[in-house]
């Protein structure tokens, strides 16, 4: 299992809707893959397997993590599955608040069909520490071009 981190760029100027009733505030992440399947803008040469762990880019502290949708354009290669959560940078589990691979999205979730994915976890949580966005591949390897785009919305209430 390998973890290929992505270089997408975080966002300067986060909220993007203010209203008297809070900060609604979304971050876009990207996954292109060229033909052969390799990651574009990664730290990888090789296309990525079953198992391996894909850092879409930092989950900032103090982000109340509301929602998460996943937009498949290109689909990766045929019976590629995936999760969608996050794991904090240090490594280290928070005990109220503890990593998970399959917040946003449960693990068997199909990323080789366009359409849309959306988040089926049932709590919400406050990032005690920054965190990483991770998509976790289990099925196949990626063989082909695709092209997905994840958001996540929430609210960012601050430094704890």
């Amino acid at each position: 299992m390998a973890t290929i981190k992505t270089n997408n760029k975080v966002m300067t100027h986060f909220y993007t809707v203010t209203s008297p009733y809070g900060n609604s505030t979304t971050q876009a992440y990207y996954l292109k893959a060229k033909t052969g399947g390799v990651i574009e803008n990664a730290d990888s040469a090789t296309a990525p397997k079953a198992g391996d762990v894909i850092d879409l880019g930092e989950l900032l502290e103090g982000w109340c993590l509301t929602d998460a949708q996943v937009f498949i354009t290109k689909g990766l290669s045929a019976t590629v599955t995936g999760s969608l959560g996050f794991a904090y940078e240090d490594g280290e589990d928070d005990t109220d608040v503890p990593q998970d691979a399959e917040y946003f999205i449960k693990a068997g979730a199909d990323l080789a069909t366009a359409g849309r994915l959306r988040a089926d976890g049932d709590n919400l949580v406050i990032l005690p520490k920054p965190a990483r966005l991770i998509l976790t591949l289990a099925g196949a390897a990626n063989a082909k071009e695709a092209d997905i785009k994840v958001t996540v919305t929430g609210e960012l209430t601050g430094y704890r």
